[in-house]
């Protein structure tokens, strides 16, 4: 690969729309984007964001939006060369990462954190290599197959049960659990059709018996003291998994002192690995790890906010996505925690376009809650349409809250109503001929009217 143009940090932040603009050309516009569009925008940054599919969470909130198939070379180049954005930031996996390296031989933009770590980390199979064969961190034991019958001599050598996951995927999209060799078949099946992009390799690994897993939030920032990249760590992030998605989330995370301390140490060394040397590589990484006792497997990075992290909305003095923002534009971050929190996804329950949100007002009324509704233009049962934020004096108070205002949010069809029906009333009664109407005083009779009786003659 072509050494690529040293990172160049703004100098100053210009005003949007603009010649003075500071440019941010997003690749991923989702929940996660859409915070990081706002991040951007509170210090005056100018923001393209791009997404496969129109309405994206980050288009609603974004200066510039963009719909095209991120796996095609050409759109991002093509986007590139019309908005000469100072940054490119991926914020998902399925991106065509042979464009980002080209930008980035060209010296066109800088990609965050560099194209290198964008290649390595949409890849499990790159990453595992780097920590397992470059770095020696600890992780569970893996294999890599090609074929239904490569992945059952992988299972069996490493033993049952263990997680069949595609090569390229993320939010657990195409994983599962192999407890036995008749699951094999399925767990092929569904690993090569829930990749983020296609292709027929999977990796094996051996089922980790953790007590729990963190995501470590580390973020590299210049130091305004001495102009170099310092690595900074967030308190560690607990959270819940529901078939490979993510479900709740709190921070901080009791931790061991010897398990926290080998947590940083792996995540330093990865993010560290992940840069170019110099300014590059700058940003927040979300890196993940199982922890047993004292001891911590790394299980997987992502160089960009994570989804278990949205909870530093709530508990840190600055977001994550505000310190990813901070950090690409080289100002100091603070990794402060403020508060002890949690937070609980919203989930859609229906699969439909447009859905509606009812009892927030009830979700809100939990005491220290918050709720961010994404704006998702499609909803299906298993999508994450929202999440419920909560603070507290201590962890499982936290836990209670986020997980009940969570509750109380209720999708609904956003389809129009149907009026309800006018009230029906019994029918007139037919009138009876013979039957006398009375009426007020000086009033007559439909009888008196029709037979002339009753009338008063003037006198003369």
């Amino acid at each position: 690969m072509t050494a690529p143009r040293a990172p160049r940090i703004p100098q100053r932040l210009g005003t949007p729309l603009s010649p003075s603009a500071t440019r941010v050309l997003l690749l991923g516009s989702g929940e996660l984007g859409k915070e990081l569009v706002i991040a951007f925008q509170r210090l005056g940054v100018e923001v393209i964001a791009v997404d496969r599919y129109p309405d994206a969470p980050g288009h609603q909130v974004a200066h510039h939006a963009h719909v095209i198939d991120m796996t095609d070379r050409e759109a991002i180049l093509d986007l590139v060369e019309r908005y000469r954005p100072h940054f490119v930031v991926p914020e998902i996996e399925a991106i065509a990462t042979d464009a980002l390296v080209e930008v980035e031989r060209r010296g066109l933009a800088e990609v965050i954190p560099t194209a290198r770590a964008t290649v390595l980390t949409m890849n499990r199979e790159g990453i595992r290599r780097l920590a397992d064969e470059e770095l020696g961190l600890p992780t569970s034991p893996y294999a890599f197959a090609d074929s239904v019958d490569e992945l059952e001599a992988a299972a069996r050598q490493i033993g049952f049960p263990c997680v069949v996951k595609p090569v390229m995927s993320s939010s657990g999209k195409g994983q599962s659990v192999v407890k036995r060799p008749e699951d094999i078949p399925t767990a092929w099946d569904t690993a090569i059709t829930g990749g983020r992009v296609s292709g027929e390799r999977v990796i094996v690994e051996g089922f980790v018996d953790f007590d729990y897993e963190i995501t470590l939030l580390t973020v590299r920032a210049v130091d305004p003291a001495t102009g170099k990249l310092t690595t900074h760590f967030c308190a560690p992030i607990g959270h819940v998994q529901d078939r490979g998605d993510y479900v709740e989330s709190w921070q901080p995370q009791p931790m061991d002192p010897d398990a926290l301390g080998a947590a940083t140490s792996v995540a330093a060394r990865i993010v560290t690995a992940l840069g170019d040397g110099g300014l590059g590589g700058r940003g927040i990484f979300g890196v993940e790890m199982f922890v047993k006792g004292g001891d911590v497997y790394f299980s997987e990075v992502s160089p960009r906010p994570h989804d278990t992290g949205m909870v530093t909305m709530a508990t840190q003095r600055l977001s994550e996505f505000e310190m990813h923002a901070r950090a690409i534009l080289g100002l100091p971050v603070d990794v402060t925690l403020a508060s002890p929190g949690a937070s609980a996804v919203i989930f859609g329950r229906l699969d439909e376009p447009g859905i509606a949100f009812e009892n927030v007002a009830d979700a809100l009324a939990v005491p220290e809650s918050d709720i961010r509704l994404f704006g998702k233009p499609e909803s299906y049962a298993r999508r994450r349409m929202g999440v419920a934020l909560a603070t507290a004096d201590d962890v499982e108070t936290a836990r209670e809250r986020a997980k009940e205002a969570a509750g109380r949010v209720t999708p609904v069809s956003g389809r129009p109503r149907r009026p309800d029906p006018a009230p029906r009333s019994d029918p007139a009664p037919r009138p009876d001929p013979d039957a006398t109407t009375y009426l007020p005083s000086n009033g007559r009779s439909q009888a008196e009217r029709s037979s002339g009786e009753g009338r008063q003659e003037s006198a003369t």
